[in-house]
């Protein structure tokens, strides 16, 4: 059974300066870095989603900016996969799930942004798409949202996500606790 890593909308527009900066984007960055360089030295499958803004009046992701490139700390190599989407769910309208089957990957492991939207989203249809889920949740990050005319924090909206996603639909663990442990 193989594992592969599926790195979610690392771009640039989510980091310190961009046009949708989320909090701790820096440092998931980094944690989503080690597991790469895990993935990387055991030459097991990684594959790049980068999101392209294709709906009216977006704002970040924009097509052939500076923000919807993926940060350097994750930037593809030659060889690995980069899908692109429009659609927070990285399976929906992209050949993810083929390229999974193809390489015969029943697990994988996940680090991206933004943890209450594409993160949710995709680790919800690969556990309807039967695979096995790892989220690695010091290499995702959020933001804060509105609700009821309240502002929720953004480490309540991540860790809120993440709670219900460990619920049923993944296993959730640190990038340490992911790299101690990890089994290929």
């Amino acid at each position: 059974m193989t594992t592969a890593l599926v790195l979610i909308d690392l771009q640039n527009d989510y980091f310190p300066g961009g046009k949708m900066e989320l909090e701790g984007s820096l440092p998931a960055s980094l944690r989503a870095r080690e597991v790469l360089n895990f993935f990387r030295e055991k030459g097991l499958p990684v594959v790049h989603i980068q999101h392209l803004a294709a709906r009216p009046g977006a704002t970040f992701f924009l097509p052939d900016t500076e923000g919807v490139r993926i940060h350097q700390h994750v930037e593809p190599r030659a060889g690995e996969a980069v899908f692109q989407k429009n659609f927070p769910n990285s399976f929906r309208n992209t050949p993810l799930l083929d390229h999974l089957r193809e390489k015969q990957v029943r697990k994988i492991v996940i680090c991206g942004m933004m943890t209450h939207m594409c993160v949710d989203a995709t680790v919800r249809a690969a556990f309807d798409h039967g695979l096995e889920v790892t989220v690695i949740h010091d290499a995702c990050a959020s933001r804060a949202l509105a609700f009821g005319g309240q502002t929720i924090p953004a480490a309540q909206v991540h860790g809120a996500f993440l709670a219900a996603l460990g619920f049923i639909y993944a296993k959730v663990v640190s990038a340490a606790e992911f790299l101690k442990t990890a089994i290929t």
